[in-house]
């Protein structure tokens, strides 16, 4: 591989970084797989939605094809104390679920300063004075606990604001979540669950533990993370992993300072741990792993989650795979283009097609509510013809049907691809 990149080269070192170069494995997948997932991406966004199956369940599914999703439960959550001795929950890319080898990197978050963070503890301590302290003491006398368990030491009611409505016992575990005065976790159904940081953690709160990286370690040290989990990027790809600051910036305004991206990069660099390499049609440096490969052909077939790692960053999956997209579970109905719960459908190192799915679980059907070939075309690729489009996505239809128990695959909607599906899926009765 050469040190400049063709767009090709550098799609499939992504892809294999991503765990996505190669066919699923013909192996039952193993509770290990959870915890290895976990520990090469540093992350796994959560979600509530659950049109299809939970967002944080779909990029093992990806990778692995169908496999107990209780396996990735008892791996990231522990079973019935709530704690899994690999994993927490905090605020990386969004909500998510980190291996516990990063808390330390995760201090400086849950220590920093932010408008939310103020206006939230200024309003509680305005409408209930000595609620935040009531609602941790009960923590870690009483934890693990859901909401409900105190809401006895809120008054009744929902606070009105800028917190979703949720009422004030709520807001204060939320903002002690945050803060990292207590832990979080999840409960049967997906609750989240609260308890004492020295239980989830086998440490003390944030507030006074001394345990955190300091802001400029852990900044650094995170980057290094993404540049694994990425293989290749340009700098605004890899802080996008864990939602860093790409610019540089001076304290003030109610923030703290940060390096920026340009000078994690460039210590990645002179610490040997990666190499600037240019990529055919990118408007921007790339940084690529020391110890990222070529696997010199891409042969996965498989639905991308709205919440996979490849579809996080919109300018590097429209860069890389030429594939405009956006998630329309927050748009009006009115304005959907493509449908409510899209997954974009990966064969080889390319996009092909988008499939708005859903399951029907009373009917036991997987309904697909639209179905569309991807207009973009990856750079240098060639485009695979609709027959083969349509196979892959039959294929695949039929192993999701597999996994999430449905007995059918029932092709509902619009869509380009909408017409070659019924064809297609024709004989997936049973599935």
């Amino acid at each position: 591989m050469s040190a400049d990149l063709t767009p090709r080269e550098a799609r499939r070192v992504f892809l294999h970084a991503q765990s996505l170069s190669r066919a699923r494995p013909r192996r039952k997948p193993r509770a290990q797989d959870a915890t290895s997932y976990l520990e090469r991406q540093g992350i796994v966004q959560l979600d509530t939605v659950n049109v299809l199956a939970r967002a944080h369940y779909l990029p093992l599914y990806s990778r692995l094809g169908p496999y107990d999703t209780a396996t990735a439960d008892h791996e990231w959550w522990g079973h019935a104390d709530g704690h899994a001795a690999e994993a927490f929950e905090h605020w990386g890319h969004e909500a998510s679920v980190m291996p516990h080898d990063l808390l330390p990197a995760m201090h400086h978050r849950m220590r920093s300063r932010s408008t939310w963070k103020a206006r939230t503890r200024d309003q509680l301590e305005r409408e209930t004075p000595g609620l935040i302290a009531a609602v941790r003491a009960a923590v870690e006398a009483e934890g693990p606990v859901v909401a409900a368990d105190l809401a006895h030491l809120g008054p009744e009611g929902k606070r009105r604001g800028s917190w979703w409505d949720h009422n004030h016992v709520k807001v204060a575990l939320e903002y002690l979540f945050i803060t990292g005065e207590v832990a979080a976790s999840r409960a049967r159904h997906f609750a989240r669950t609260y308890d004492s940081t020295e239980r989830a953690w086998g440490l003390p709160r944030a507030s006074v533990g001394d345990w955190g990286l300091s802001r400029a370690d852990a900044q650094q040290q995170l980057f290094d993370r993404a540049l694994g989990a990425c293989g290749v990027g340009t700098v605004k790809d890899l802080t996008d992993h864990f939602r860093l600051p790409y610019a540089a910036r001076p304290a003030g305004d109610g923030k703290d300072a940060s390096a920026g991206g340009q000078a994690w990069a460039e210590s990645a660099v002179e610490r040997g741990l990666a190499t600037w390499v240019s990529v055919d049609g990118w408007d921007a440096p790339a940084l690529m792993a020391h110890d990222a490969q070529d696997p010199g052909m891409a042969r996965a077939s498989t639905l991308l989650s709205p919440f996979d790692p490849v579809c996080w960053f919109r300018p590097r999956l429209q860069r890389m795979f030429g594939v405009d997209y956006r998630i329309e579970i927050y748009t009006p109905a009115a304005k959907r283009v493509f449908g409510y719960y899209c997954l974009p459908l990966l064969v080889g190192d390319q996009i092909v097609a988008r499939l708005d799915l859903k399951a029907d679980r009373k009917t036991r059907t997987l309904l697909v509510q639209a179905a569309w070939h991807e207009t973009g075309k990856a750079p240098g690729a060639r485009r695979l013809s609709p027959a083969t489009v349509a196979q892959a996505a039959s294929k695949e239809l039929a192993t999701m049907a597999r996994w999430l128990e449905l007995d059918t695959v029932t092709v509902v909607g619009r869509g380009d691809l909408a017409p070659q599906l019924v064809d297609e899926t024709g004989d997936l009765g049973g599935s």
